[in-house]
């Protein structure tokens, strides 16, 4: 990892709510230390409209994002990964195909926002508490010097992260 930015990937099966913002959390707060990634098992392709109205509303540029498939990240071309981690369910019991860098796992199990149905505030408030949720977690992150961790005590950290408030 000399040389380089610590490397995220956040993994749900559509790639379209929760690791799409989980992505744009790590990409802000830890900037000077992360590199972050989102994917997909089955990418829905194309971000929900909750997330990137959520996205536009905390002023951050939404034109990077995207719904991918998880195989972008395993080629011979694909960024090494530090540390995967799924935030739903479907994901976690996934078989994760191997990624360059053989990363850390970890689950950061939410409940999903895009299956919120209601009103547009009932979405949009599913969508921030998703959000308030993810943001504790990468602030428990990069309260960590995670950079100079060992594996197995990076894994008990994000482990006790993955189970904070609000876990599924």
């Amino acid at each position: 990892m000399a040389g380089r930015l610590f490397s995220v990937l956040i993994l749900c099966t559509g790639n379209s709510a929760r690791s799409i913002l989980g992505e744009a959390i790590l990409m802000q707060l830890g900037a000077q230390r992360i590199v972050a990634y989102s994917a997909g098992s089955q990418p829905k392709g194309m971000p929900h409209p909750g997330a990137l109205c959520l996205l536009q509303r905390k002023g951050i540029d939404t034109t990077r994002f995207r719904s991918k498939s998880w195989n972008e990240f395993t080629g011979v071309n694909a960024p090494p990964i530090d540390l995967a981690i799924t935030v739903c369910g479907n994901a976690a019991g996934e078989a994760c195909p191997v990624f360059a860098g053989a990363p850390i796992r970890a689950h950061w199990g939410l409940p999903d926002p895009a299956e919120v149905t209601g009103d547009d505030s009932k979405i949009d408030a599913a969508f921030e508490q998703t959000w308030d949720a993810l943001e504790r977690r990468v602030r428990s992150l990069l309260d960590m010097p995670f950079e100079d961790m060992d594996s197995g005590a990076l894994s008990a950290e994000l482990a006790r992260i993955g189970a904070m408030e609000g876990a599924v």
